[in-house]
């Protein structure tokens, strides 16, 4: 008997993904959902404990143990441990770009061209996202999947859209770069390592539950689901099967991850260690456990990525019990800033420590948001200032640096290009110590500006994100309303983590008091007042006024009416809420594929009674019930 359900009108209009052998996987597969859901749960609990008693991260003591591994925290340290030796094809990734390789509401032949740009694009390697910057309306997921696998079989559709695209492509180049960037199209499709990013363990799927009506893990989905089928055409080219893993927390669930591949591994008959991952560090809990994370991982693991907006987020949620820590505005939190300098410190000196075998890994430097569209001033600006940023990371020892959109990729990929170097494996850092000094390192603050003028950009950017999420538009060009109009102020391409940190920011100075540190003549505020629940709500009705007012270029004109008032409903009662809810995607997820408010409103009072009365998310897609 079937462990597994899936809606039959899915099964029918996807056979080509939910064929008889990813079935069969996803049955082996099923058993690991428990231990997913009871991570889930120490993961809660972990949380309410620190918030309830203002409790901090720490350190794991020297001879705790990870899942499976015989070797204690302390022997991991010593290099005690084995990871994977990194193959060919990942030993020069100078430029990773990152982007869904579907589009909302597209059809096959339109869709399919995010998947055309990204491998004509010249980057080396290219995330094809599952998560944060792929919408989840009606089967987008599913449309992801069929997109990769077409283009890594080179169907026809894929070729077709390819050809155009490469053309589009040298057009642009020409214009702005002053040559092609795209010699021989079809030897160019090649170029570009595909790695994909799986949905994390706190997320399940919206198309699959158990026979018993439980929800069904989004990471168990996504990784069996690529995996199996695309390994015997990767394999066929050379090419390694290569995943990045989001929003791991713990070695432990570190550890269950690579359960997880060892499992599909052997069900498959590939030997353990064929599929490789990488690692976004983006939860300040995994920054503790850095070693023991890639230990757990074993000869899975090839390399860490240090992110931004997800990684900042962490830092909040985390934090949220300590009514001391305050972050100031976003724009001032930059990779070199207190606790994320800390933070990268730590990333370059663990993958520098050698295996038992002498084995380095891989640190790939985090993202360029930029987009090189607007006026001749404002895109010399942001072209100056992503370089600066690229020459930093270099310098510090990134092999390599994330880009979010593919005509950023031969504007940052020169900075390694001209270095010459592979990759800088082994690079000569201290070793990490596990001291005070350190763990309080990397909650540090200093001193920033905390501005009316910041509190709109949190705000604006805000609302739009929810907008566009819940429009299928997960990856999103924005800025705030103040500046559209303006070709000066560049739109940045933003996905999921925008939108948690922002409104874990403005929680963060509505219940700690935040004090601002400037005057604003428009709200009447001094230097020194404090950030209030009232002023809040002057601004939000003030930001959401301006976003219904705007133009569709910047505003699309139908969601002023159906999905823009749901996410207002959702960031006012997540801000307003005494209690923080852990991840604004949980309720975006609620109010997918949905445009009534008043449905919205009871979904949104829904997770919140729970959440509050047993500390447990509602992660199931609610239309399935």
């Amino acid at each position: 008997m079937a462990q597994l359900i899936v809606s039959q009108n899915k099964l029918q209009s996807y056979t080509d993904i939910y064929t008889k052998e990813a079935f069969q996987a996803l049955e082996v597969m099923c058993h690991l959902n428990k231990e997913q859901k009871q991570l889930m749960e120490k993961r809660n609990k972990r949380r309410f404990q620190r918030t309830a008693n203002n409790l901090s991260i720490d350190f794991l003591g020297e001879i705790e143990r990870i899942g499976d591994l015989k070797e204690t925290a302390g022997q991991i340290r010593k290099g005690e441990f084995d990871c994977s030796e990194i193959p060919d094809d990942l030993k020069r990734q100078w430029i990773q770009g990152t982007g869904p390789a579907a589009k909302p509401n597209a059809e096959l032949k339109s869709s399919i061209r995010n998947v055309a740009y990204a491998l004509l694009s010249g980057a080396d390697g290219w995330m094809f996202d599952g998560e944060d910057a792929l919408g989840q309306i009606n089967t987008m997921s599913l449309d992801n999947q069929r997109n990769l696998k077409l283009a890594i079989a080179r169907d026809s559709v894929f070729l077709k859209a390819a050809e155009k695209v490469s053309q589009e492509m040298n057009s642009w180049a020409e214009d702005f770069l002053g040559r092609k960037i795209i010699e021989d199209w079809k030897k160019q499709l090649d170029f570009t390592t595909i790695i994909f990013r799986t949905r994390g363990l706190h997320l399940d799927d919206r198309h699959i539950t158990t026979a018993d009506g439980q929800s069904f893990s989004a990471s168990l989905t996504d990784t069996t689901l690529y995996v199996v089928n695309n390994y015997k055409q990767l394999q066929e080219k050379g090419a390694s099967i290569v995943l990045y893993l989001p929003k791991i927390q713990t070695a432990e669930e570190a550890s269950f991850w690579n359960k997880i591949l060892v499992t599909l591994e052997k069900h498959l008959g590939l030997s353990v260690g064929s599929i490789k991952v990488y690692v976004l560090v983006e939860q300040l809990e995994a920054t503790y456990q850095l070693l023991e994370i890639r230990a757990a991982l074993g000869v899975h693991f090839v390399g860490f990525n240090t992110g931004r907006w997800d990684y900042i987020n962490s830092v909040s949620d985390a934090m949220c019990g300590d009514k001391k820590f305050i972050n100031p505005n976003i724009e001032d939190i930059t990779m070199t800033y207190a606790y994320m300098a800390a933070y990268e410190d730590r990333v370059r000196k663990v993958v520098n420590i050698p295996d038992r075998n002498g084995n380095f890994s891989l640190w790939q430097g985090g993202m360029e948001p930029n987009i090189p569209v607007g006026s001749e001033e404002g895109v010399k600006a942001s072209m100056e200032k992503a370089l600066k940023g690229a020459k930093r990371e270099q310098a510090a020892g990134a092999s390599g640096k994330w880009v979010a959109h593919w005509k950023m990729v031969h504007i940052i990929r020169p900075v390694w290009e001209k270095v010459g170097e592979q990759n800088q494996l082994g690079k000569n850092f201290d070793v990490p110590t596990y001291t005070a000094a350190d763990k309080e390192a990397l909650v540090n603050l200093e001193p920033a500006a905390t501005t009316i003028r910041g509190g709109r950009n949190l705000l604006s950017v805000a609302l739009q994100y929810g907008n566009a999420f819940l429009q299928g538009f997960q990856a999103a060009a924005l800025k705030p309303a103040d500046f559209f109009g303006n070709d000066n102020v560049l739109y940045l391409m933003e996905d999921m983590a925008t939108g948690e940190i922002r409104l874990s920011v403005l929680w963060e100075w509505i219940h700690k008091g935040a004090k601002l540190t400037e005057e604003d003549k428009a709200t009447g505020v001094a230097t020194g007042d404090t950030f209030t629940l009232e002023l809040f709500e002057q601004l939000l009705e003030e930001e959401y006024s301006k976003l219904l007012k705007a133009n569709p270029k910047d505003v699309h004109e139908d969601s002023k009416t159906t999905s823009l008032p749901i996410a207002l409903l959702i960031v006012k009662t997540y801000v307003k809420s005494t209690v923080k809810c852990p991840w604004y995607i949980d309720l975006l997820n609620l109010n997918l594929n949905n445009s009534d408010l008043e449905l919205a409103k009871e979904r949104v009072d829904q997770y919140f009674r729970d959440f509050k009365a047993t500390g447990n998310r509602i992660t199931q897609n609610l239309d399935n019930n």
